[in-house]
């Protein structure tokens, strides 16, 4: 039978990246020039010491002054220098430092690579070092030959192991150099005494008897050159061999070769069996010219830093925010036990049977998991909901049958006793201070009492829902803080819209930093039903533009544009530009529906499906959560839904499309879907006067001159008094006008129908309707009279208002 082969997956390490100091090439001239003048310098001095190095020892000998007369060529710096290097170093051999020195020089302001430069350093080094050695053996005293360091290495190598031994070790010292550096094995010495063998025996042969004299040698590369040419591996880049007779090298095919050169060929043959290696090219992907540009303006300036403007900006510090006494998880081993009794006598009186009960305790929660026995139904412990919490006189349990990637069913039971989670515990946590992603949010702690961090950028839109004072505001604040302290200014742009005019005017304080407007508005955060409606558009017109900047840089999402532009490979004189995220916070959004309709569903539905790829993500907030305000189109936008108790099952079916927000117990308590599992989170909480502290900080810094300014957006409505001039219309008048007229029905509600229009633009286009004579004034409830009877009169009607 065939023996079956299996593959081992070979795994590579991953390889430490080395800090890498990177010099333009302003700093390479002057820092390789440098280093050539230093060798030149280091050169002349200890050239100069050789005979000059006697007389300046009168004035080495003590510290020398500034009067001091030394006869060294570069004066009292270079003696103290040859001194230094080698009388007290390590003698003559102290010339090669100064060639090393001259040679990096050469390397860096030439652009060399450094690879080589480093190996001749290592190298030079050891040479140094054992020439030192080797000098200092011939000396009894101090001496410039080997200098200090050679003679006290001698003398201690002598102490121990004697002359003989000093010297033994020398000449391995030497094999070892020669072996490393230059790859000499025994083989090569046997090559080589062949190669000068077969080339003394036909040097004899060639001398004629006649006259004494012997040929002349061929300067011509001969075989003994090429023997150490490839015993020494010597590179010779772009040079052919040459040969004076090429029959030489050709194999002879006479039968009576000889024994040696027989001998010669086999040795080579399984010298070079062993050594065979496989080179593997590299092939390196052509740069385009743009790239070429790129790279040498990352070289020259660096990366482009969007910091840089405000590169002075500090981060808000932990101790703004608030800590309290209660933070810590504090165990009651008699709750914990009376509720375990509780839970298993109930469900006993049921003829349900416990195999093993186990607790987790949280911050505002405690999770009971529980094993049933064996052929108990799931759904008979999730009916006994409300018998469970009458037991335990509990707020309200939520019953999770079963746990998710668990064997065990959960039952979650409020404390008597809840824990504040501070936000200052959230942000001081190592999960929200070493997170790497894009928008980190700290939402609160999870019944195991682990911080709950998110990315905003991966949801990439969330949507708040909960009844009036569970907490909905301080979870946007939680939000917001979150990336106050992790992002910079120039990252990251919030658009506010505060339809309360109260819950987040504290953030005026910091406009010029983070927040984002239309150009001629004069509060950064919305509170006007008009002004949304202009700035939801503006976001539409803002997000059109950059997908245009995507898809001129060929990218797909915000992070590979930024990236491209950090790197230089954009041109800004092409439009191109650093984008920072925008997040679009809307605090009541049933309001806006109310108010204002399809004007406000309509952006926001578009940027909910299109701008997640840009860098536009969208909270939205709202205290009533029923199916007119969150409505099928929104949802299918809003994977993340955070929900806040509410009080009724149906509100929590409209959030998270399941039941559990009922059961909640308030006060920040809350469950998060990322259009998986629900997840059971007590919200951070963050104070006004801990948000006031952290905008006052910001705001007291240094700051853009103006908000991030969106694209200018014109409305399509017009004037709103009676008498509004005819260029001053709205762009639906005339097809307005001719609806009223079929259907001889002058109300606002009609046209709101017919145009899908908002109220309030129905309502002034009624007003224009009214001012130009085809509808009568207003009469309460009743529909307004239509003065004009068809359409050739309303025709004969716009075209005399146009003549006059």
């Amino acid at each position: 039978m065939a023996k079956k082969t299996t593959k081992k997956k070979i795994t590579k390490k991953p390889k430490l990246k080395r800090p890498s100091f990177q010099l333009s090439s302003q700093q390479k001239l002057i820092f390789g020039s440098l280093l050539i003048i230093l060798g030149v310098l280091l050169f002349i001095s200890f050239l100069s010491f050789l005979f000059t190095g006697k007389e300046d020892q009168s004035i080495l000998s003590n510290f020398p002054s500034r009067d001091a007369e030394a006869k060294n060529w570069a004066k009292l710096l270079g003696a103290q220098l040859s001194n230094l290097f080698i009388t007290k170093g390590f003698g003559i051999a102290s010339f090669i430092f100064s060639g090393l020195l001259f040679l990096s020089g050469v390397y860096i302001t030439l652009n060399l690579k450094l690879e080589r430069l480093r190996k001749h350093w290592i190298w030079g080094t050891l040479i140094v070092i054992w020439l030192s050695i080797f000098l200092g053996f011939f000396t009894h005293k101090y001496n410039v030959l080997g200098g200090i360091i050679g003679y006290e290495m001698n003398h201690f190598f002598q102490d121990y192991i004697g002359k003989i031994g000093t010297a033994l070790l020398l000449v391995f010292g030497l094999i070892i150099y020669a072996a490393i550096r230059f790859k000499i094995n025994g083989q090569t010495f046997v090559t080589l005494f062949n190669k000068a063998k077969k080339d003394i025996h036909s040097d004899f042969n060639d001398i004629t008897d006649e006259d004494d004299t012997v040929v002349p040698i061929d300067n011509s590369l001969s075989e003994e050159a090429e023997a150490i040419k490839s015993a020494f591996e010597i590179p010779l880049e772009n040079v052919e061999p040459t040969n004076s007779n090429p029959s030489k090298l050709e194999p002879k095919k006479k039968e009576n070769t000889e024994p040696d050169n027989a001998k010669e060929l086999e040795i080579v043959i399984e010298k070079s069996e062993p050594e065979v290696a496989i080179e593997i090219e590299k092939t390196v992907e052509e740069k385009s010219e743009t790239d070429n540009l790129a790279d040498k303006l990352v070289e020259d300036f660096g990366q482009f830093d969007p910091t840089l403007e405000l590169g002075n900006y500090q981060f808000p510090p932990l101790d703004l925010l608030k800590k309290y006494d209660n933070e810590g998880i504090s165990i009651d081993q008699d709750e914990l036990e009376e509720n375990k009794n509780r839970i298993v006598e109930t469900l006993n009186n049921y003829k349900i049977g416990i195999s093993s009960i186990k607790a987790t305790i949280g911050p505002t929660v405690t999770l009971y998991e529980i094993v049933p026995d064996a052929g108990i139904r799931i759904s008979k412990i999730k009916n006994l909901e409300d018998d469970i919490a009458l037991s335990l006189s509990a707020l309200g349990i939520r019953i999770i049958a079963p746990i998710p990637g668990k064997g065990t069913i959960g039952i979650e039971v409020p404390n008597k006793n809840s824990t504040i989670v501070s936000m200052h515990s959230a942000i001081a946590s190592q999960k929200f201070q070493n997170s790497k992603m894009a928008l980190p949010i700290a939402l609160g702690k999870t019944i195991s009492n682990e911080t709950m961090v998110v990315d905003l950028a991966k949801m990439p839109h969330l949507l708040m829902a909960g009844a009036t004072g569970q907490g909905k505001s301080v979870g946007l604040n939680a939000v917001l803080t979150s990336l106050l302290y992790k992002k910079h200014p120039a990252e990251v742009k919030f658009v506010l819209v505060d339809p309360k005019k109260v819950e987040l005017t504290l953030f005026n304080k910091i406009e010029r930093h983070y927040l984002a407007k239309l150009p001629d508005s004069e509060d950064a955060i919305i509170t006007d039903n008009t002004k949304v409606i202009n700035t939801l558009n503006s976001l539409c017109i803002e997000m059109d533009n950059r997908y245009e900047l995507l898809k001129n840089a060929f990218c797909r999402n915000i992070a590979e544009y930024n990236t491209k532009f950090k790197a230089r490979k954009l041109n800004p004189n092409d439009g191109h530009q650093f984008l920072p995220y925008i997040v679009l916070v809307v605090d009541e959004f049933a309001d806006l529906i109310m108010t204002a309709g399809k004007e406000v569903e309509t952006p926001i539905a578009r940027l909910a499906q299109l701008a997640r790829a840009i860098g536009i993500h969208l909270i939205i907030a709202t205290q009533r959560p029923s199916v007119n305000v969150i409505t099928g189109i929104i949802k299918a936008n809003f994977p993340a839904r955070i929900a806040f108790r509410v009080t009724s099952k149906i509100d929590s079916r409209t959030i998270l499309d399941g039941s559990g927000a009922d059961q909640l117990i308030g006060r920040g308590d809350m469950l998060y879907t990322q259009g998986n599992d629900l997840i059971r989170i007590q919200c951070a909480f963050v104070d006004t006067p801990e948000v006031e502290k952290i905008t006052e900080f910001i705001g007291s810094q240094k700051a853009y001159p103006d908000a991030y300014l969106l694209p200018e957006y014109i409305g399509e409505e017009g004037g709103t008094n009676l008498d509004i001039d005819i260029s001053d219309r709205d762009k639906l008048f005339r097809e307005a006008a001719e609806i009223i007229v079929t259907a001889q029905q002058g109300s606002a509600s009609l046209l709101q129908r017919k145009l899908k229009l908002g109220y309030n633009r129905a309502g002034r286009l009624i007003d224009q309707l009214e001012a130009a004579g085809i509808v009568g004034g207003f009469e309460g409830s009743k529909a307004r009279q239509v003065l004009v009877t068809d359409l050739v009169a309303l025709d004969q009607l716009l075209e005399n208002e146009k003549n006059n």
